[in-house]
């Protein structure tokens, strides 16, 4: 019975909330642990009470699991019993009152916007480059350019069909997690490389913006980031600093800092939590601080304030 559960939790994440593989083969992976756990001092999840997923979440802090890692698990748990509160496969939620572990805030890392520039110039071909060099650095072109210019997720940017382009002048249509999707604003510069890339591939036929090697499938991630490495290097670059994640921060915070808002930054970010925008205050403090002094009434620089 349990595992039947199970099972119908999994089938409603990937039919009602579009729940991704990776994401349905994680929530697998913790169920079984906990179910195994729970077997283990003879209850099962149709049963099991409060003191019962305490004990389970404390073993893992014991184990020496990460609180992230932590609290990934917990809120699979939660969905979980909720599903089946919902389900009337039991009649309470003993996985209500449960708290999450105490994360640490860890700022996240982004690059100068003299590092972008940079990364961006190295993405020129040499006059005597061979057209396989020329298309490659076409392509970190063009991924650089969106990736920066919409703070796209790489599996979004990679996703992308040739006809994302072909949305209102100056967006984009864009599918994220959840298959929710959104528009983006897409510069000139970014359009622009994005379409020097499509001509290049017109021969290819594929139905993606950026193709595999089989022009049927999509551009991996692992082959997109041997070509961030090689551009990194010819920046002058450390390749450990660059990721796609480290792109999208980078976006974000240059945002934040030439005076965008969280509100606009969670939308472009396609978060659906405005929470996990607000990683990027620490860009605001300064100038919260500027529009303090600048603009109370009690902060003049004759002493008063």
């Amino acid at each position: 019975m349990v595992g039947n559960a199970v099972d119908a939790f999994l089938e409603m994440q990937a039919a009602e909330r579009g729940a991704a593989l990776n994401t349905i083969q994680a929530y697998a992976r913790d169920l079984e642990d906990m179910t195994g756990a729970l077997h283990a001092r003879g209850v099962s999840a149709l049963d099991a009470g409060e003191a019962d997923l305490r004990d389970y979440l404390s073993g893992l802090a014991r184990q020496g699991l990460a609180p992230r890692t932590q609290a990934r698990r917990l809120s699979c748990i939660k969905q979980y019993f909720l599903f089946l509160a919902r389900e009337e496969l039991r009649p309470d939620n003993p996985a209500a009152l449960l708290d999450a572990p105490r994360l640490d805030m860890t700022l996240p890392r982004f690059l100068s916007e003299a590092e972008v520039t940079a990364l961006l110039a190295a993405c020129e071909a040499e006059n005597d480059a061979t057209p396989a060099r020329r298309r490659r650095l076409l392509v970190a072109r063009a991924a650089l350019e969106m990736l920066y210019a919409s703070g796209l997720r790489i599996s979004e940017l990679l996703s992308l069909p040739r006809r994302a382009l072909d949305a209102a002048p100056g967006m984009m249509l864009v599918r994220g997690k959840g298959g929710r999707e959104r528009m983006v604003p897409m510069s000139a510069r970014a359009r622009a490389a994005a379409r020097a890339l499509m001509d290049m591939d017109s021969a290819r036929k594929s139905p993606y913006l950026f193709p595999g090697r089989g022009p049927a499938r999509p551009m991996t991630r692992q082959g997109f980031d041997r070509i961030l490495h090689d551009v990194a290097l010819r920046a002058g670059l450390d390749p450990q600093r660059l990721s796609p994640h480290v792109l999208r921060h980078s976006f974000a915070t240059h945002l934040l800092a030439h005076g965008a808002d969280l509100r606009a930054l969670q939308v472009l970010l396609g978060h659906a939590d405005i929470a996990t925008t607000q990683i990027y205050t620490h860009v605001m403090l300064d100038r919260l601080r500027d529009a303090v002094a600048q603009h109370h009434p009690l902060s003049g620089a004759d002493g008063r304030g």
